[in-house]
C-alpha cells in the first residue's frame, strides 16, 4: 500500500509530457491546481462580460471542420529537421529563431485555411517549444515564440507569442492522450469576445482598447465551480471538467464565449464533447490574480 501512494504521489507531481519531454515542469504555472484559492471580488461581474448564460464549447475534436482539423494540432519533429528563417509581421516581439518547420507542417484550420493558422511544433531532440501564428509557406508569419519545456521563463514583459496573451499555447490544450490515461494535470486555454487593456501574471500581452473593469484582463484564471456535479456527463467531457474544477483555465486571446482549446485527434467523440454546452458561465468562477493588473 505505501509503494501504491508513492507511485500515485509522483504520477501527481510529475509535469505533463508530449513526445518524451516535459511540458514545462510541474511547478508552472500551467500545471499548479488552483482549487483552494479564494474566489476574485470582481469574479461576477466579469462572468457576466463573458456570458453567464452561454455555454462551454469544446474547439477540438474529431473529423473536419471545414476542411481543416478540429483544434490546434501538434507537430513533432526530430533532430535531423532542418530549420529555416521566417519573416514576421511583428518582428520586434517574435523570436527570430530558425524554426524546425518541416514541409508538411501540420497548421490550425488546415493549410488552406484563413483563420488564425497557428503551428504547434516541439523538438523531442531538445525539448525546445516552436509556436507560430498566421504561418504561411515560404515561411512567413504574423508572430512567433521560442520556450524551452524544461524551463518556466516568460516573454519579455509586453511582448505577444503566437497567442494574444504572450503565453505559450501547447500547454493549454486538451489532449486525448491524456483523456485516454483518466486525467489531464494542467490548466486549459480559453477565448473571451471581449477583453481589457491588461494582464495579469503569467500572461505578458493585451489585446484591447478597452478599461472597463468589467471586462477579463489577459491571463486571468478561471475554474468550474466545486459544487457543479459532473457525474451526468460522459467519459471524456467529465475529465475535461474535473480537470476545470483542479486547474482551471487561461484567458489566453480573444474569441468566441467560452471557447476552450485542444489538440484535434480521430478518437475524440464529438458527442461526447458536445456535451460541454450544459455547462455555463454562470458555473465558473475567477480565481484571485497571484499579482497585480499590468497595464
Amino acid at each position: 500500500m505505501i509503494a501504491l501512494a508513492v507511485i500515485a504521489a509522483a504520477l501527481a507531481a510529475a509535469p505533463p509530457k508530449v513526445a518524451g519531454c516535459p511540458v514545462f515542469p510541474a511547478s508552472n504555472v500551467w500545471n499548479r491546481r488552483v482549487d483552494r484559492l479564494p474566489v476574485a471580488p470582481d469574479s461576477a461581474a466579469i462572468i457576466a462580460s463573458i456570458g453567464a448564460g452561454t455555454g462551454l464549447h469544446a474547439d477540438f475534436g474529431s473529423g473536419l471542420w471545414d476542411g481543416g482539423p478540429i483544434g490546434i494540432p501538434i507537430t513533432v519533429v526530430g533532430r535531423s529537421q532542418p530549420k529555416v528563417r521566417v519573416r514576421f509581421e511583428y518582428a520586434e516581439e517574435s523570436d527570430r529563431g530558425p524554426y524546425p518547420i518541416p514541409a508538411n507542417v501540420a497548421i490550425e484550420g488546415g493549410r488552406e485555411s484563413d483563420g488564425d493558422r497557428h503551428a504547434i511544433i516541439v523538438d523531442r531532440s531538445t525539448c525546445r517549444l516552436y509556436e507560430l501564428y498566421a504561418l504561411y509557406p515560404a515561411w512567413h508569419a504574423g508572430s512567433g515564440a521560442i520556450w524551452s519545456l524544461r524551463s518556466n521563463r516568460l516573454r519579455p514583459a509586453g511582448w505577444t507569442s503566437a497567442d494574444a496573451a504572450g503565453l505559450p499555447i501547447l500547454p493549454g490544450l486538451a489532449r486525448y492522450d491524456e483523456v485516454a490515461r483518466g486525467a489531464i494535470r494542467h490548466a486549459l486555454r480559453f477565448t473571451a469576445p471581449r477583453t481589457r487593456r491588461a494582464y495579469v501574471w503569467p500572461a505578458r500581452h493585451f489585446a484591447s482598447d478597452s478599461t472597463d473593469p468589467r471586462l477579463p484582463p489577459m491571463g486571468l484564471r478561471l475554474r468550474l465551480k466545486a459544487s457543479f456535479d459532473t457525474r451526468p456527463f460522459p467519459r471524456q467531457a467529465r475529465i475535461v471538467l474535473i480537470a476545470l474544477k483542479r486547474y482551471g483555465m487561461l484567458l489566453a486571446d480573444n474569441g468566441s464565449s467560452w471557447y476552450v482549446s485542444g489538440a484535434p485527434d480521430g478518437r475524440w467523440s464529438n458527442a461526447e464533447l458536445h456535451t460541454l454546452a450544459r455547462v455555463h458561465g454562470s458555473d465558473f468562477e475567477v480565481v484571485k490574480p497571484a499579482r497585480a493588473v499590468h497595464p
